[in-house]
């Protein structure tokens, strides 16, 4: 019968108190990420998480690492294939032909290597500085902004490593995006 008690006790504890005192001190302390990092247009509609990529496919955006599990946070993970694997290289070389059609004149040696590969959880929201500015002329041929503009956006949004040391600099492709959607709304105000 002790066995039993302490049972029940442990579970109202461990499984009811503890989580719902944690959560509670996440949103406290941090609201934003509890919420689930979410971003929201100028409208206020939540249009996605910065922590978790999405797909971009249209020229006018930058475009993110590919995604074996289309960024389906249900189902993260990726195949966890190594460099010599013919399925890896398959599927290198169609990411590496869609991006000679994308960005003409390119050679595939010159494409920044986390655009060709996904990362270990296939949910990466970020792209290296140098795979967001190789994009670049894609983006202005579609959008109609300078490349000048498209670089001082890149650079904008590179964040550093995490504490100075861990990790490596990045770009968050969503909010890069959410920016570029920005100015093309500025541009065609513009322009009318």
């Amino acid at each position: 019968m002790r066995v039993l008690r302490l049972a029940v006790v442990m579970i109202i504890l461990l499984g009811l108190i503890y989580p719902s005192a944690m959560t509670g001190l996440g949103m406290m302390l941090f609201p934003h990420q509890a919420k689930g990092s979410l971003v929201y247009d100028k409208t206020g509609k939540a249009v996605g998480s910065k922590l978790i990529g999405q797909r971009f496919t249209k020229e006018q955006f930058f475009h993110g690492r590919p995604s074996s599990i289309q960024y389906d946070a249900s189902a993260s993970g990726s195949p966890n294939y190594g460099p010599s694997n013919q399925e890896l290289m398959k599927r290198m070389e169609k990411e590496a032909q869609q991006w000679t059609k994308k960005i003409h004149g390119i050679k595939k040696q010159d494409i920044p290597l986390d655009l060709l590969t996904n990362s270990g959880s296939g949910l990466d929201p970020h792209i290296s500085p140098s795979a967001a500015l190789f994009q670049v002329p894609m983006v202005a041929k579609a959008t109609g902004l300078s490349e000048n503009t498209l670089v001082r956006l890149v650079q904008k949004h590179t964040e550093g490593r995490t504490m100075g040391v861990f990790g490596e600099p990045r770009v968050n492709v969503l909010l890069l995006n959410m920016d570029v959607q920005r100015l093309m709304e500025e541009h065609s105000t513009h322009n009318e």
